[in-house]
């Protein structure tokens, strides 16, 4: 745990429980603001997100300030024992500042400036906009730096986006010219001979434009670099102030999903971006009750969410830093959760390693695009609500158990899921287009380990790969330098390594790598891959386990989507295609690499044959599971572990009670009843336990 989050641990008795507070909407209304914390006593409610979209209100003009309102609010939330987590107002700027300075407004792809308006409508390059985001950053430091309610900084809001105007063109060329060095290095990496697109002059190279160019898979995969490196660049310059007055606060940016496109925004490597945070946090918002998925389906989704930001700080707990109470406004259907999900998609989180549960939003706004987006208090603005009563109830839970608080999660197995890659495979014109399914197949293989209470952390290929026993890492296309080493080195050294169809096709500036797939990844998997087939949704194919005993899985499995034709090398047939002109070809692979494993699967196979097959895995590689028992279907078990105890979450993602069994010898307490655990036990519907067991 860095130095910085310990301070929080030591501030803060138990968990997060709260979320984004708006008083600069109430000011004229006195009797509510009085009414919030009244309320917020009752909600069990202690942290609270202040000033995120407060810059007017806090500067009506230039150079005038008004803090007495934050200055009250902070006072009063202290008087009352709550937390701050206090926002730098840089995610939507007063409009003055547009007014006034037109170039901190972004320029969109088709390059015309947009109007004021809407949130992170501005231009990371901009000389002005980051000294005025500095300079109103330095006076909320300066002014709080000592006061006890603040515990963390909030940076911004959901950064995301890109502009392209005049100074963000010029950056780019010079982001360009540090890493190639010359154009003729360029014009090689790119590939720009194809269409004779070959540059001869830097300041011919501007950023993708729908009516310019946009059919350079490297330049447009190095825009997005770009984008990521300038917005983390912005927010280093939000910090810089925040570091040099409060040194030991610890500063946060909220991330969002995994979002690498979602309407306006344009997606970030957060891998990259949680280097320079000090906690992560994430904003999770998932759609339950729909009718397309089922709930244990989603909630397994969800669940691969929480552990991918867990993952990029394994030392210490992230933050749930918004998720609603309630419903959203912005789905296409906009759905309440229904009784109990509240409790048990919180608990979820604190399941997966959050220390907070906070929400967006404590009240519901009048009026502006978000007055019917899920909160705490409605527009009835009282207690008397059902969705009031269920935060409270999870604030109480969460009372409960405190204690857990500041524990961390330990995994033997690893899915790598990396931004770059998912980039790249969906800008390939290649395979299905628009419908590469990157992050599913991810999830599929995370479900499959999960489902049978297997831990699982989800990495970035750049991570320490030694504390695994098993790295899965589906369809990684993008093989940048060094990753193949590493790779292999972790399967020499006894890993058990599992790939998939359309990896190692091309390098980090997606040039194809000559001489066939997987490239670099050609030793280590012991196979060559010549061709892949995509099936229409209506084709399926059957695969057919080898019965020669070196792998105990038998039978038939459907695949679709995906076939690819391989030819064995050095590597082990374990199934083979059953229909088409490929029958009888390689589908699935191991090789033997010193004291490891490296196995190949060249189809997309169905969710059960990943289940059988990662069962067989799990006794042979010994992974420890959460609760060595076989979990009913669509419940899910996770643990954290703290120093002298340990603490498991049974979770009952079904709208039907199940029966849970417990092993031999199990012995514990149920943190929110004080029942002794030791046999089996009924989960009701949504029902969520937390049992404390010692070491």
């Amino acid at each position: 745990m860095n130095n910085r989050y310990s301070t929080v641990r030591k501030k803060v008795k138990g968990f997060l429980h709260g979320g984004d507070y708006n008083p600069e909407q109430w000011l004229d209304y006195p009797e509510i603001l009085s009414e919030d914390f009244r309320l917020m006593q009752l909600a069990h409610c202690n942290t609270f997100s202040l000033n995120i979209f407060g810059w007017s209100a806090i500067e009506p003009e230039e150079g005038k300030y008004n803090f007495g309102w934050l200055d009250d609010i902070m006072d009063r939330l202290a008087a009352q024992g709550a937390h701050v987590i206090l926002a730098t107002p840089s995610g939507a700027r007063p409009a003055w500042l547009a007014q006034k300075y037109p170039e901190v407004l972004r320029v969109g792809p088709d390059r015309k400036r947009n109007l004021f308006g809407k949130r992170h409508n501005h231009c990371y390059t901009s000389p002005v906009y980051r000294e005025k985001t500095r300079n109103i950053n330095r006076l909320l430091a300066e002014r709080y730096k000592d006061h006890p309610a603040l515990i963390m900084w909030h940076v911004s809001n959901e950064y995301g986006g890109e502009c392209h105007c005049d100074l963000c063109q010029e950056a780019f060329r010079n982001w360009l010219k540090k890493k190639y060095q010359s154009l003729e290095r360029l014009n090689h990496e790119w590939w720009t001979a194809f269409w004779s697109h070959t540059f001869t002059d830097w300041s011919q190279i501007q950023s993708p434009a729908p009516q310019g160019e946009n059919a350079i898979h490297a330049q447009n995969l190095d825009w997005k670099r770009f984008v990521t490196d300038q917005t983390i660049d912005f927010y280093l310059n939000e910090i810089a102030p925040l570091r040099e007055v409060t040194p030991d606060i610890p500063v946060t940016t909220n991330f969002m999903g995994d979002y690498p496109h979602m309407g306006p925004y344009l997606g970030l490597d957060y891998h990259k971006f949680a280097k320079e945070v000090d906690v992560v946090s994430w904003d999770a918002y998932p759609a339950w009750h729909i009718p397309m998925q089922a709930t244990a389906e989603l909630a397994a989704d969800v669940g691969f969410m929480h552990d991918l930001y867990r993952s990029m700080k394994k030392d210490q707990p992230f933050l749930v830093m918004e998720n609603t109470p309630s419903l959203v406004n912005w789905h296409q259907v906009n759905k309440m959760k229904k009784p109990g999900i509240h409790m048990l998609s919180s608990l979820q989180s604190i399941a997966h390693g959050a220390d907070s549960n906070l929400y967006f939003q404590w009240r519901k706004s009048r009026g502006g695009p978000e007055k019917f987006h899920g909160a705490v208090v409605s527009h009835a603005g009282h207690e008397h609500t059902r969705v009031f009563q269920e935060v409270a109830d999870v604030g109480k839970a969460l009372e409960e158990i405190s204690e857990i608080s500041g524990t961390t999660i330990q995994s033997e197995a690893a899915v790598i899921y990396d931004w770059e890659n998912q980039w790249a495979i969906d800008d390939a014109q290649a395979l299905k287009l628009g419908r590469k399914d990157y992050i599913q197949l991810c999830q599929e293989h995370y479900q499959s380990l999960r489902k049978q209470g297997i831990s699982v952390d989800v990495i970035s290929p750049e991570k320490h790969l030694d504390d695994y026993k098993l790295i899965i890492a589906p369809m990684l296309y993008m093989v940048r330098a060094g990753t193949a080493e590493r790779l292999e080195s972790f399967v020499k050294k006894g890993g058990t390594l599992v790939m998939t169809y359309w990896s190692g096709m091309v390098n980090e500036n997606d040039l194809c790598f000559l001489g066939g797939s997987p490239g670099p990844l050609r030793n280590l998997l012991g196979i060559w891959s010549e061709e892949i087939d995509s099936l229409y949704d209506e084709e399926k194919n059957t695969i057919i386990m080898n019965k020669n005993g070196y792998f105990p899985l038998k039978g038939k499995y459907e695949v679709k989507d995906y076939c690819e034709i391989i030819h064995p090398e050095t590597a082990h047939v374990l199934a083979e295609y059953e229909n088409d002109f490929y029958k009888g070809g390689a589908a699935l692979t191991v090789k033997r690499l010193k004291h490891g494993e490296a196995y190949y699967m060249a189809a997309h196979f169905e969710q059960k044959c990943l289940d059988d097959f990662y069962r067989i895995l799990i006794e042979k590689l010994q992974l420890q599971k959460v609760l060595n028992v076989e979990l009913p279907d669509g419940v899910s078990v996770s643990k954290r572990t703290g120093k002298n105890h340990e603490y498991i979450f049974i979770m009952n993602f079904n709208e039907a009670e199940v029966k849970m069994g417990l092993p031999a010898g199990f012995d514990g307490v149920e943190m929110l009843s004080g029942n002794r655990m030791k046999n089996e036990f009924v989960l009701k519907p949504y029902g969520v336990s937390v049992i404390k067991i010692e070491k």
